[in-house]
């Protein structure tokens, strides 16, 4: 395979991966704007600490997606349908287990996470009722995880990009009805997006009953072999790795807005914009992570060294040129777009202080983004959530070391985070790739 075949399978796969984040991107964005033109900053820092309470909450169990995502491509590369059938009936088991066991714990969780994000005032009574909302869409949350993983994993990307633009349209069309027309304020924003988590669930369901996954995923239940010892050790294996890397990465988020969250409502909306600008970047890039997690599974898959080597390379090397265009474009004109998520003038000049850090973020980060995905694919997750372990110690010395700083503290340690995560991974890769390939 050529290095023009190699970047066209990258692209195949990113391309629509990078739409279809972007999509995902605006719901975070719709909301923000959407509260934004009310004009009340603890009404906005609710909805942002509210969504950093779910990202938390549910973020951790994003390894139904990414393991779902790189069993799938390994079975795909062998060739072996059954294998992949398989792999969807038992993701979806344990996305409805964990479902089950969060609507349970309920009660309880809410007024936890808010006390930990030290949720106060007029900023917790409008963070509760968001959460409270939202909360209930929790469960579909994990099923479309599932879903969407098992389709990636397939390179059916083109029918998550339908879905996710389907449904982001009609998210934004709600946010307008219920948060500017309805005047539902954060009940609006929170119940605009349970109801668009629904509508994108039947339609990826609807997807996967046309592909005849459903078939092959209810055959695979009543087969004995889809519940043996070595196959479940093996997801479980993956899944406790990936859980435990991104709830280590989800408290350093939780920590980050925390630390806003400490230096009042107005810098808390601040940081909450530009998060979620940066989350933009980020899902945009995050399809080289994609499609590293898809051809590096197939190619370990069918035990092709030269073929996984050549995915790393392209994947770096493309994702570092989308990342140093995100960055020069949120150079020239991040403050500007970041202001017009607010009308409150002290939120639009925080926004305007910090938004430098747009520009640093996305090409320190790409990397990161890129190794994510081999190790995934390849199934090196020990290796992943070690190397987090050791970005996570370094980003927490530095919050401490740079508290003096204030913010702009808080930004540095956030983007060192990232940068030693590849670092980290960049290092361990070789000695993982001879062990992988030794047999092949």
């Amino acid at each position: 395979m050529t290095r023009s075949d190699t970047a066209r399978q990258l692209w195949s796969i990113a391309l629509p991966a990078m739409l279809t984040n972007v999509a995902t991107a605006l719901f975070g964005l719709a909301d923000m704007w959407a509260i934004g033109r009310l004009g009340d900053a603890p009404a906005q820092g609710a909805v942002e600490l509210g969504a950093k309470f779910m990202l938390g909450l549910l973020n951790v169990f994003n390894f139904l997606r990414t393991s779902t995502v790189a069993l799938t491509a390994q079975g795909s590369g062998r060739g072996d349908d059954g294998a992949q059938g398989a792999t969807l009936a038992r993701a979806m088991a344990v996305a409805l287990g964990i479902g089950a066991l969060l609507l349970m714990v309920m009660p309880w969780a809410i007024p936890l996470g808010l006390d930990l994000l030290e949720a106060s005032g007029p900023v917790r009574a409008d963070a509760q009722t968001y959460v409270a909302i939202r909360y209930w869409a929790g469960p579909v949350w994990l099923a479309n995880c599932v879903l969407v993983g098992w389709l990636i994993g397939r390179r059916h990307l083109r029918y998550v990009l339908c879905v996710e633009i389907a449904a982001n349209l009609v998210h934004i069309a709600l946010d307008l009805l219920l948060v500017l027309v309805v005047r539902w304020g954060v009940a609006g924003v929170a119940s605009a997006t349970v109801l668009s988590e629904l509508l994108k669930f039947a339609l990826l369901a609807a997807v996967v009953v046309r592909e005849g996954a459903a078939r092959e995923a209810l055959a695979a239940l009543r087969i004995r072999a889809t519940w043996a010892r070595a196959d479940l050790l093996r997801l479980f294996a993956l899944n406790r790795d990936l859980f435990v890397r991104t709830l280590l990465l989800t408290g350093a988020i939780l920590l980050f807005a925390r630390s806003g969250a400490q230096a009042g409502p107005v810098t808390l909306a601040a940081n909450g914009i530009l998060f979620q600008l940066f989350m933009l970047a980020t899902l945009l890039l995050d399809g080289f992570e994609s499609a590293a997690q898809v051809l590096c599974g197939e190619a370990v898959g069918a035990g092709e060294r030269r073929r996984f080597d050549a995915a790393i390379r392209a994947a770096l090397v493309w994702g570092g040129v989308t990342g140093l265009a995100v960055s020069a474009a949120y150079a020239l004109g991040g403050a500007r777009l970041a202001a017009a998520f607010s009308t409150d003038p002290q939120v639009i000049a925080a926004t305007g202080d910090y938004a430098v850090w747009l520009a640093v973020l996305p090409l320190l980060g790409v990397a990161s983004f890129v190794f994510d995905g081999v190790f995934v694919g390849a199934g090196w997750t020990r290796a992943m959530l070690g190397t987090m372990a050791a970005a996570l110690a370094l980003y927490l010395a530095m919050l401490a070391g740079l508290a003096p700083l204030g913010n702009h503290g808080l930004w540095a340690a956030f983007a060192a985070l990232f940068g030693a995560r590849a670092a980290g991974q960049a290092l361990v890769l070789p000695r993982l790739a001879r062990r992988s390939f030794s047999v092949s």
